[in-house]
């Protein structure tokens, strides 16, 4: 009924109690106190199954856990009044999976949780009026979180009704993009506690109303302004907030070199310990050094999409030596700036370099010689690059705990083997589309705390390869073998034994999959996402093992699976309690399939494009009988099939049709597929 909770111990009252010797032995959980069941349950809070599980062994389970939850995520609106009676001390309410979240529920929230709410999220949530606002504000006085994010509707009288929570720390209001200064100024004078604010596509909102925030909100700590249409002029009082750690201000196109120009020496020394200045194309390094004069806290810079980095700009960072972060995808760098970079006061614990122009292996070799302490590292499409770069990279930084280097297509196959040789710490590790082959996986393997590994379009590495991880790294959750057409059920056996953690893996468009890899992942019982699509030889039988064997199943993509019928859907129905998005596109999947997936509860997401058995009154069953479905993908064809009440009364209950006209494609064979993408065939072992 609920997705994943966190909780929270609960004072409840201590019982003392007198035990019979025959009693203890018939009915022993019983007589356990309630302080070691909530120690029981603090362990569980990461595990809503086995918080299930755990509440139906008796009923002082049942009733423990009742008052331990703290925190709630309902899959519809309607269920809240009986929440409310099972769970009497919930503090952190999120609504983001209800649509329609009408008046009379937000009054029974107000009434249930009056002493105890604290947090509740309604980014997702329509239908609800000022009035519903009004009273959850006043009568849960406590609340200091609420997300009114995608409030498309919401209007400056609404922010006069947020105004009156006057303990409100935390206020989330991205894309409400009808409100305006006069709505922001109400909760600047109200909520003189915030610490967070998002206003991020508030498209209204103006220089003038951040200038009121900044002037009345004393104890800010976050600030996100991303697209707002501001200038220079509501920075003054923004920086001279004495507690403002964050700011972003992305894709803010008002603010410029020009105007910054004389707001240095207004700025005084401030707590800023992040700026985010993603596609701000118009500041170069003097703007940027006007901008963060006085920010000698600063940790993390993110100038993504923006200007080229040159000495001038690498130079005004010189001194800054608390930096730890810098973020500059999609820029340009020149040799001499790099060289600046080499020469900060700081020592970086990340770098991302991501689809950056002029990354050669110099660049690389000079900047990890001195920030040699890096943890993290982002080199993805930087195609300029080979074993010059890698050796640089591995020598000098061997607490590396992230590398990224998707594409990195002149590193050639000898290269990987340094990256397990001297990076013991990796958690995370991306080489798609790279030449990495069963040698260099064999060197990571001694990487035995890497958690996620993409290894998608790698055409040198097999089975072999695969096992040697599997053998070594029994920590991966994350596993991408998109396209590796190396890989046989032999190696995802490996896997399965080898990777008791694993929660997701993509093993799509690869014909030598079978049935029998599925039921070696059928004893992954923490596997949350399958994406298979394009494996042609999985059938029915196959999914059916992982329905019955993976309970935690949420995401599943078998698109072009065109084996699988409705055998395989009944085992989802009855096993896949948890399925929240699915991709059934081109299966042979018929009506008496799609509506026995309708059964699923938790079902939000489905993509149902060209499936032949599926017919209009089908459909129309499956939709209506699936009440908590949010979005579907269909084809235009069924549009013209469907009433035109009844894609209303859907849109009214919440769920989103979107149409696709897309015609019926044919897989290109390995080979063309290869050759398209300019891969050789002969490369692969």
């Amino acid at each position: 009924m609920f997705s994943k909770v966190d909780s929270a111990p609960s004072p409840l009252k201590k019982k003392i109690k007198t035990i019979d010797m025959d009693d203890a032995f018939s009915r022993p959980f019983d007589h356990l106190t309630e302080e070691i069941i909530f120690v029981i349950l603090d362990h569980l809070h990461d595990d809503p199954f086995s918080r299930k599980s755990f509440s139906l062994v008796c009923k002082s389970f049942y009733s423990a856990e009742s008052y331990h939850r703290k925190s709630l995520r309902p899959l519809r609106s309607d269920l809240i009044r009986s929440i409310a009676r099972r769970y009497p001390s919930i503090s952190k309410l999120d609504l983001s999976l209800c649509l329609h979240v009408e008046d009379s529920f937000l009054n029974a929230i107000s009434c249930a949780w009056k002493t105890t709410l604290f947090s509740i999220d309604l980014s997702r949530s329509r239908s609800f009026s000022n009035a519903g606002l009004s009273n959850l504000v006043t009568n849960c006085a406590g609340l200091v979180e609420i997300n009114l994010s995608n409030g498309v509707a919401l209007t400056d009288s609404a922010l006069k009704v947020i105004a009156e929570a006057k303990n409100l720390e935390k206020l989330w209001l991205a894309r409400c993009r009808s409100i305006t200064d006069m709505g922001i100024g109400c909760v600047a004078v109200g909520c003189r506690k915030l610490k967070v604010l998002c206003l991020k596509w508030c498209v209204h909102i103006t220089d003038m109303g951040v200038g009121l925030i900044a002037t009345k909100c004393k104890e800010l700590r976050s600030l996100d302004l991303s697209f707002l249409p501001i200038t220079e002029k509501c920075l003054q009082p923004i920086l001279q907030l004495q507690h403002l750690e964050e700011l972003v201000l992305e894709e803010c196109h008002g603010i410029d070199d020009e105007g910054l120009a004389a707001f240095e020496r207004y700025c005084k020394r401030n707590s800023l310990k992040l700026l985010n200045l993603t596609r701000c194309q118009s500041i170069s390094h003097s703007g940027l050094s006007s901008l963060i004069n006085g920010s000698e806290d600063l940790q993390q810079l993110i100038l993504s999409y923006g200007s080229s980095i040159t000495t001038d700009m690498a130079k005004c960072l010189h001194n800054f030596s608390g930096l730890q972060s810098l973020k500059l995808d999609c820029c340009s760098l020149t040799t001499s700036g790099v060289r600046a970079i080499a020469n900060w006061r700081a020592s970086l614990k990340e770098l991302s370099l991501s689809k950056c122009a002029g990354v050669t292996d110099e660049c690389v070799s000079t900047l990890v010689q001195k920030h040699n302490q890096l943890r993290k590292l982002d080199i993805t499409c930087c195609r300029k690059i080979t074993y010059a770069s890698i050796n640089s990279i591995t020598s000098s930084c061997s607490s590396l705990v992230s590398l990224k280097m998707e594409s990195c297509s002149l590193v050639p196959r000898e290269a990987y083997v340094l990256i397990g040789k001297h990076c013991p710490y990796l958690e995370e590790l991306d080489v798609t589309d790279n030449e990495i082959d069963n040698e260099g996986l064999k060197s990571i393997s001694k990487c035995s705390r890497l958690s996620v590994l993409k290894l998608g379009i790698c055409l040198n590495i097999n089975d072999d390869g695969l096992s040697h991880i599997a053998n070594g790294c029994p920590k991966i959750k994350e596993l991408d073998l998109y396209r590796s057409t190396g890989i046989t059920d032999r190696g995802i056996a490996a896997t399965a034994e080898g990777c008791p953690v694993l929660e997701m893996i993509n093993i799509a468009y690869n014909n030598k999959i079978t049935d029998s890899s599925l039921k070696s992942l059928s004893k992954c019982l923490r596997l949350k996402a399958l994406e298979i699509r394009g494996c042609c030889s999985i059938s029915s039988i196959g999914l059916a093992a992982v329905a019955m064997g993976c309970k935690q199943l949420t995401v599943l993509d078998i698109k072009k699976c065109v084996n699988v019928n409705d055998d395989g859907m009944l085992p989802l129905a009855q096993f896949s309690h948890n399925l929240k998005q699915i991709n059934l596109s081109y299966c042979s999947v018929t009506d008496v399939g799609l509506l026995s997936l309708a059964s699923i509860n938790c079902l939000r997401n489905m993509t149902i494009l060209h499936l032949a058995g599926l017919t209009p009154d089908g459909l129309t069953a499956a939709l209506l009988v699936c009440g908590g479905l949010r979005k579907v993908k269909l084809h235009l064809s069924f549009k013209s099939l469907l009433p035109p009440s009844f894609r209303k009364y859907l849109e009214t209950r919440g769920c989103v049709l979107y149409w696709r006209d897309k015609a019926f494609q044919v897989d290109q064979d390995d080979k063309d597929w290869n050759l398209h993408s300019g891969k050789s065939l002969g490369c692969s072992t």
